[in-house]
């Protein structure tokens, strides 16, 4: 995989951390909201990493106030770190899945019903979706200031019967149309509105000279992953976050 660097720094494009910092071949996101990415540290590439990057990586985040969280790649180059963790505290969680795909093989789904928007800015309406029914407020309210801050976004929405009742946004940075924000609402799932917001988001990254695109997705979420492989994703790579028990 050529482009991980390139991924990597548009994912937090998409949602950018309030102190980004670049320390050797790693980014180290400086945040305090509920969003993995944006509070954790990442390497750049994925020739593995020496164990003694940990007590570097710990100062740097307790300088910042903030607790050490590394989103490390689930592959055997990494697996001395791994082991390192583990004999100094740290749990493993929430495994995640990089997936890429062509944003061409996104534009044939159309709703059945309702009106597509896409906006460069998350409206009333779009944020209502975000933060509603089945969703947990706090970390939603989290998420929703982070993606406000984010660059070059889109927001797409699908409007039924006076209602906005699915959402999601996108990013195009680095040669890449990044993902994020899928949300539909839990009453009108199942009717193919994921798909269309990933239509109107991928035709209007096209129309900015983007063509690839990728997207992260919790290894538990067999319900998002199937509607991924049916638009033409595969998994590029997975990681997990690493992190001391509070």
């Amino acid at each position: 995989m050529q482009d991980i660097e390139a991924i990597e720094r548009a994912t937090l494009d998409a949602v950018p951390p309030r102190r980004l910092v670049q320390w050797g071949d790693w980014l180290l996101a400086l945040d305090d909201g509920t969003v993995g990415r944006c509070h954790s540290a990442v390497p750049l590439a994925h020739g593995g990493a020496s164990p003694g990057v940990l007590p570097e990586l710990e100062r740097r985040y307790r300088e910042a106030g903030l607790p050490l969280v590394l989103r490390v790649p689930e592959l055997a180059a990494f697996t001395p770190l791994h082991e390192a963790l583990r004999a100094q505290g740290y749990a493993r969680g929430k495994p995640t899945l990089v997936q890429t795909g062509e944003l061409a093989a996104l534009l044939a789904a159309r709703p059945a019903e309702g009106e597509l928007a896409i906006e460069v800015a998350p409206g009333g309406e779009w944020e209502q979706v975000f933060l509603g029914e089945g969703f947990d407020p706090v970390d939603g309210a989290s998420r929703l200031a982070i993606l406000r801050r984010g660059r070059d976004s889109l927001f797409a929405s699908v409007r039924v019967q006076g209602r906005t009742v699915a959402v999601g946004s996108a990013c195009t940075s680095h040669g890449w149309c990044g993902v994020h924000g899928m949300r539909t609402l839990p009453a009108w799932r199942g009717r193919g509105f994921a798909g269309a917001i990933l239509a109107a988001l991928a035709q209007a990254a096209l129309a900015r000279g983007v063509q690839r695109c990728f997207l992260q997705v919790e290894a538990a979420n067999a319900n998002a992953q199937a509607l991924y492989a049916r638009r033409g994703f595969a998994t590029a790579w997975a990681y997990a976050y690493w992190q001391r028990a509070r």
